[in-house]
């Protein structure tokens, strides 16, 4: 309302008339009723949606996130490297080797020769020895003897199509036709030509003369009543219609158009403030009734029971549970280790001594580390292999 008051003293001066202070405070009250209800509301609602928005929205965001990482994307990239990549790669191969390379084999191995050595070979030969020289011989016939036969009969037959066609029709031509064409045309001329001129220069033109100058003054009179026609609407239009309607623009719309924009604007930043301050108050009501006595608690009492929670359940229940991990690994470690020399030692009383080949772990190194002495994998109490002995000796008497 300071606004109104402020700015008032410059629109009087601007001697925009009484209608304009009569209708600015009333409007202005007016449309402060109308507003402030719609900017609470909507001050109300901006505020909601922000702190739905840092409250759920955005922990919701990174939950569904982490959990479309870790059951989607986490095992989905899992299943293309180990299992989708190297099905990939063995169906590719397989199809190479199944529909590819034979195809290539069939085409290199029999089609091309088979093509070659049976079509294009005889087809060549055919050409160089056979089809070159019968076409030779044919172009030496043509020229020799074709061309000049051509020719004479070519100039016989002109000669006697003269005779019989030629002559005869330019004679038809000079010494009938073109008499009878002259004769007509004379006849023509004297009967319907100049007839015709003399109508149209003494009959047709004057009557056209007449009938055109009594249509130019038929649109003279025309034009000359739609011009005073065209005059009258156009004193009347502006008299009766635009200047009545103009001077209602001027002089009430456009008052009463701008003092109800600046009255909205007033009213909005009027209702802005009341809206900040029922707010204030409101939050400061909030934090004393529900903020204040819930942060005091988990302060004063969450805390406490968390750190002792985790201090006096949690760390010794993990440290339980890392202990039992690893005792539980090393024994499925040694019972492995068990059942693998149990295995061995089966396979060699059933096959037979350190001769025979026996099957080894998967990943196990052929070559020897020097300066380390390997356990034996033959019998518990056989003596371990010179370390200098070299693999195809010890390939050779495995064999």
């Amino acid at each position: 309302m300071e606004y109104g008051k402020h700015q008032a003293p410059a629109r009087y001066e601007a001697g925009e008339g009484c209608l304009t202070t009569l209708i600015r405070i009333p409007v202005r009250i007016v449309v402060l009723v109308i507003v402030l209800p719609v900017r609470l509301v909507w001050d109300a609602l901006v505020t909601g949606a922000r702190a739905a928005d840092r409250v759920l929205l955005r922990p919701l965001g990174r939950a569904l996130s982490r959990l479309f990482r870790t059951a989607v994307l986490i095992p989905a990239a899992w299943l293309y490297e180990t299992v989708l990549t190297p099905l990939g790669r063995a169906l590719l191969w397989l199809a190479a080797a199944v529909l590819v390379r034979p195809w290539v084999a069939l085409w290199r191995h029999a089609l091309v020769p088979a093509v070659r050595y049976g079509l294009v070979v005889p087809v060549v030969w055919l050409y160089g020895a056979v089809l070159t020289p019968i076409g030779h011989g044919l172009r030496r016939v043509y020229r020799e003897l074709l061309v000049p036969a051509g020719r004479g009969l070519g100039v016989a037959v002109g000669r006697v199509l003269t005779a019989v066609l030629v002559r005869p029709a330019v004679g038809l031509w000079r010494y009938v036709l073109t008499p009878l064409a002259l004769a007509a045309s004379w006849l023509v001329e004297h009967l319907l030509v100049r007839p015709s001129v003399w109508t149209y220069r003494h009959l047709l033109t004057p009557l056209g003369h007449g009938i055109s100058r009594l249509l130019e003054g038929m649109a003279r009179a025309i034009a000359a009543l739609g011009s005073g026609l065209w005059a009258a609407v156009v004193w009347l239009v502006p008299t009766l219609i635009v200047a009545p309607l103009g001077w209602l623009y001027r002089r009430v719309l456009a008052p009463v158009g701008r003092e109800v924009a600046a009255a909205f604007g007033v009213a909005w930043r009027i209702a802005g403030f009341i809206s900040r301050a029922v707010g204030r108050a409101v939050a400061w009501l909030a934090w004393h009734l529900v903020g204040a006595p819930v942060a005091w608690v988990w302060r004063t009492v969450c805390t406490s029971v968390g750190h002792f929670v985790r201090d006096a359940v949690w760390a010794p229940a993990r440290r339980a549970a890392a202990g039992t991990g690893r005792a539980v690994r090393a024994a499925l470690r040694s019972a492995r280790e068990t059942v693998a020399q149990a295995r061995r030692d089966v396979w060699r009383a059933l096959v037979g001594g350190p001769g025979a080949s026996e099957p080894r772990e998967p990943g196990s190194p052929l070559a020897r580390t020097l300066g380390v002495t390997q356990q034996p994998t033959t019998v518990p109490c056989a003596a371990p292999e010179p370390e200098i002995s070299s693999l195809g000796e010890k390939n050779a008497e495995r064999g």
